[in-house]
């Protein structure tokens, strides 16, 4: 029996709907919405700060950021891991967007993980990855 152009199509479209259902079961909208839409992702050029961290998982985040008058005037995070790593650094940057060093120090993985509506337990080391990688970040500052 030979598949059609239709039949791969169809079978494409089913094992999509079987990702967005698994997705939609273990993580909040707001998880779903950052991974999927993320507007922080990239690498900034000539950053004033950057940190590089490899996780307990080898999934890496990168966080470059410009700096003007004590506070975070523009930032991006880069990962090479998975959908709920991309959510984290994307909505821990949006959390400190604006902020000074200092208020952004002050961020937790559980803040992090509160502003998501919640990360499933074997994901929450993505926020911890996050929050350490901002941290290295802001200590590079300090020097």
């Amino acid at each position: 029996m030979t598949m059609t152009d239709d039949d791969f199509l169809d079978l494409v479209e089913e094992l999509q709907r079987k990702i967005e259902y698994e997705e939609e079961k273990n993580y909040s909208k707001i998880v779903i919405h950052e991974y999927r839409n993320p507007t922080y992702f990239g690498v900034l050029d000539n950053p004033d700060l950057f940190a590089k961290v490899k996780g307990p998982c080898n999934d890496t985040m990168k966080i470059t950021m410009k700096i003007n008058n004590n506070r975070i005037t523009e930032a991006r995070f880069w990962t090479d891991g998975c959908g709920a790593s991309i959510a984290c650094g994307n909505m821990l940057l949006k959390m400190i967007k604006g902020k000074t060093l200092l208020e952004a120090e002050r961020i937790t993985s559980e803040d992090l993980i509160r502003s998501l509506d919640g990360l499933p337990v074997e994901h929450r080391h993505c926020a911890d990855l996050a929050v350490d990688t901002l941290n290295k970040c802001l200590k590079e500052y300090e020097k």
